[in-house]
C-alpha cells in the first residue's frame, strides 16, 4: 500500500527567482492527481520537490507522515520519479536499464529480470528488450521509463509528462497502466500539458504563475 503524499505551502526559488509560491497539494492512495499548467508554470519543479530533487524555501513536501530531506532520503520512502527527460542510459539496451535499477533498489537479480520482462511485455516492448534505448524512438524510450517506473513498485509515482511523444493508442495503455498502479494501492501524481489525459485523473491541480489552483477534486 502507497503513503500520502502532502504538500505544504511548498515555495520553491531559483536564484532567487520563484518558481512555485505557497503551493498545497494532498495525494492519497489508490487516486491519479493530474498537475497541469502551461509550459513554465512549474509542473517539473513541483514533482522535483515531490521527489526530494530540490529543497523549498518554505513549506514541506511529506511522505506518511515523514517531511522528505532530499532525494536519497525520498528514495528510502519507495518515491519513484520517471522524469520528463526519460533518465535513461542510451549505451544499455531497454531491459538493461531496468534491471539495473531494480538491483540498485535491492531487488535480488532473478526477481529483477521477472519485473523486467513484465514490465517491458505490459508496454508493448517485448520485442524491444534487447535494443540499445539509443536505437529506439522517442516514443519506445518514453515507454521504457515508464515500464522502468512501474517495475520499482513506488508506493508513490510521479510521471512527468511522459505521454507527450505516444500516438492516441500508446497514450491510452499508458494511463490504464497509472490507473492500474493506482488500484494497486500507490499514490500516482501525473504532470501533463494534455487535457484529455488531465480529464482521466482523479483530481487536478492547475499551476500558473507559479501558484496552484485545486480545480477538480
Amino acid at each position: 500500500m502507497g503513503n500520502p503524499l502532502v504538500v505544504d505551502r511548498v515555495t520553491v526559488a531559483y536564484d532567487r527567482t520563484v518558481v512555485l509560491r505557497d503551493v498545497s497539494i494532498s495525494a492519497e492512495p489508490g487516486r491519479v492527481i493530474a498537475v497541469t499548467g502551461p509550459s513554465g508554470a512549474g509542473k517539473t519543479t513541483l514533482l522535483w520537490a515531490m521527489a526530494g530533487l530540490v529543497r523549498p524555501v518554505t513549506g514541506s513536501v511529506s511522505v506518511g507522515g515523514v517531511p522528505l530531506r532530499n532525494r536519497d532520503h525520498a528514495l528510502s520512502e519507495h518515491v519513484v520519479l520517471v522524469p520528463q527527460d526519460n533518465g535513461l542510459a542510451p549505451i544499455l539496451t531497454a531491459q538493461e536499464n531496468i534491471q539495473v535499477a531494480l538491483v540498485a533498489c535491492g531487488v535480488s537479480p532473478p526477481e529483477a529480470r521477472r519485473r523486467t520482462v513484465e514490465s517491458l511485455e505490459r508496454l508493448g516492448l517485448a520485442d524491444q528488450a534487447d535494443q540499445l534505448v539509443e536505437e529506439l524512438s522517442g516514443g519506445q524510450q518514453q515507454r521504457t521509463a515508464i515500464a522502468r517506473g512501474i517495475a520499482l513498485r513506488g508506493s508513490v509515482l510521479l510521471a512527468d509528462e511522459v505521454t507527450s511523444e505516444l500516438d492516441a493508442q500508446n497514450r491510452q495503455r499508458v494511463l490504464d497502466l497509472l490507473r492500474a498502479e493506482a488500484n494497486r494501492g500507490t499514490t500516482v501524481v501525473f504532470a501533463t500539458h494534455d487535457p484529455e489525459a488531465a480529464a482521466a485523473c482523479d483530481a487536478e491541480l492547475h499551476l500558473l504563475d507559479g501558484c496552484g489552483e485545486l480545480v477538480r477534486a
